[in-house]
């Protein structure tokens, strides 16, 4: 076979894969499991990779949603090799190891599933009426991250626990239109699956921007353990403000 057509069938395969992509985002929904009150406030918060929904349910009770909100647990679209398992998209975390690194920095890293599944969740939201925060942990703080800080997605505060930058030069260029987003950053400083080191980083560099930053490391690993819940609850409850009705 000639190099041109060897080259041709590489275009058609990509061209393929790409209309692919984009039909799949065209049509394909996410579902959410929702909780709570009638209230106005929405608090949505996305899973970790290799994790699902329902895993959210064992803080059903444990986080309170300030002016009788409700809380909307989103459900990932890929499904992950264990069963049940789901993702926000495909994420070979070896693959961010730095040579001589003992965990992954996907801080220069730009995937293309983190756009595809921005435009998933931000299409879910826009079903929801009245003020929204979002959140994740993990793989799901990620990707609410990066409608925070690549979109122009009107949200009341901003979560996100145990999670990592991904392509932080883009999304330290779009700072200075988030001053005024309450964001919550834990991290647990024995985390063994994505570095503190980066997540406290972060915080740093959102402080200095002169960002509204609530910025709680902890002593445990890569988890959400019940001091954050308090924590966090303490941030709804202080931070996430309601406008009147009519204004």
């Amino acid at each position: 076979m000639s190099l041109k057509r060897i080259a041709l069938l590489t275009l058609l395969v990509a061209f393929i894969a790409a209309a692919s992509i984009w039909l799949w985002i065209q049509t394909a929904s996410l579902s959410g499991i929702v909780r709570g009150g009638n209230g106005p406030l929405s608090v949505v918060l996305l899973h970790g990779y290799g994790s699902r929904a329902e895993d959210w349910l064992q803080f059903e009770h444990a986080i309170k949603v300030p002016h009788d909100g409700r809380l909307i647990f989103l459900q990932g679209p890929l499904r992950g090799p264990v069963s049940g398992a789901r993702g926000w998209w495909w994420l070979n975390l070896d693959g961010y190891i730095p040579e001589g690194a003992p965990l992954p920095d996907l801080s220069n890293a730009s995937p293309g599933g983190i756009k595809v599944a921005s435009r998933l969740v931000r299409h879910y939201l826009e079903g929801i009426k009245g003020p929204i925060v979002l959140g994740g942990f993990s793989q799901g703080a990620m990707v609410s991250a990066e409608i925070a800080f690549q979109t122009d997605q009107e949200l009341a505060g901003l979560v996100l626990l145990g999670g990592t930058t991904v392509n932080e030069a883009a999304w330290v260029e779009r700072f200075a239109g988030r001053r005024r987003l309450p964001i919550f950053i834990a991290h647990g400083r024995k985390d063994a699956v994505l570095p503190f080191a980066i997540a406290e980083r972060f915080a740093g560099k959102l402080k200095a921007a002169g960002l509204n930053v609530t910025w709680f490391p902890f002593d445990g690993g890569h988890e959400i353990p019940a001091i954050v819940v308090r924590e966090l609850n303490a941030f709804l409850a202080k931070q996430v403000t309601i406008a009147p009705l009519g204004d």
